[in-house]
């Protein structure tokens, strides 16, 4: 039986829950610390509570962390349209203006991955550093998705979420159950998740419509490939990037292969650090958060000195 997805989605801990309204919409962070602030953005199929362990370990470590939940996600406004990289991203850009800061570090996890690369072209005045984590530039995915058979068919969940109404049935069905087994088959740690972490992820999902929204971005991925919209991002995306980058990508990632994600620093002009983290699947920020933290803390500490 499924948990009140509201109780999950505000779950209590060392942090304060929060709104604000940014780029016409209306998003929920959860905080903690004080010091540079760090924006923490999930991906699929999660929400902000994947970042409750480094919530708690970089406020220790004196920063302003902030956790939000992407639009569609969680708390967050489920609005009809706006799952582009462009929107997306100036989401994350009008909450850091919102919060009062000039500018943040962003790390981002799948989808918020995406969105962290996006954002050192698209909104480069609010970016400090990033943090891709589990997901290539943008231009190497593509690349990896065309000319690599096994990527391709990894990413084959992405075509079936291409059908109107059945993507959302299949994910909602039997309690979520298809997020579960997500969560299983993309993990490269056989303890994780635990019975309790599935439960919390599917209960989440449940909320409706973040089952619609979700599909939606994967909806655009595909779609725009061949539209004007789609070819002038990846058209923008060809910029150089002359930020920090740290690179973080799981051994054992059997959604986005680790060999995908090499060469992303291809496009990347300023300071680029690639850096596998062993024995551990997509998600390395819960499947191993002390190895995850350790070496985030580490250039984080190097960014703070330059």
């Amino acid at each position: 039986m499924l948990l009140d997805p509201e109780s999950v989605i505000h779950a209590p801990g060392p942090w304060t829950h929060r709104d604000v309204s940014a780029n016409g919409a209306r998003f929920h962070l959860v905080e903690a610390g004080t010091g540079p602030l760090i924006m923490l953005l999930h991906g699929f199929p999660t929400f902000w509570w994947t970042w409750r362990h480094q919530l708690r370990s970089l406020a220790d470590a004196g920063y302003r962390v902030v956790a939000m939940d992407l639009r569609g996600y969680g708390g967050s406004d489920h609005t009809p349209h706006g799952y582009d990289p462009t929107t997306l991203a100036s989401d994350v850009a009008g909450v850091i203006r919102s919060l009062g800061e000039p500018s943040a570090v962003i790390v981002g996890q799948g989808w918020g991955g995406l969105v962290a690369w996006s954002m050192a072209v698209l909104e480069p005045d609010v970016v400090d550093g990033i943090v891709p984590v589990s997901m290539p530039h943008p231009r190497r995915l593509r690349r990896a998705i065309m000319r690599d058979a096994i990527q391709r068919r990894r990413a084959l969940y992405a075509i079936g979420f291409q059908w109107p109404f059945l993507p959302e049935r299949s994910l909602q069905k039997d309690d979520c159950a298809r997020i579960g087994r997500i969560l299983d088959d993309w993990s490269g740690n056989p303890e994780w998740p635990d019975a309790d972490t599935s439960l919390a992820y599917r209960s989440a999902f449940s909320l409706w419509p973040t089952a619609h929204c979700a599909v939606e971005y994967h909806r655009w991925a595909v779609r725009s490939m061949l539209r004007t919209d789609g070819i002038r991002y990846a058209r923008r995306m060809e910029t150089p990037i002359d930020i920090p980058v740290l690179h973080l990508h799981g051994e054992r990632d059997s959604s986005i292969l680790l060999r995908s994600a090499e060469g992303s620093g291809e496009w990347v002009s300023g300071p680029y650090e690639f850096c596998v983290v062993d024995g551990v699947g997509h998600f390395p920020q819960e499947e191993s958060p002390e190895r995850f933290d350790a070496l985030l803390q580490k250039w984080l500490l190097q960014l703070r000195e330059a």
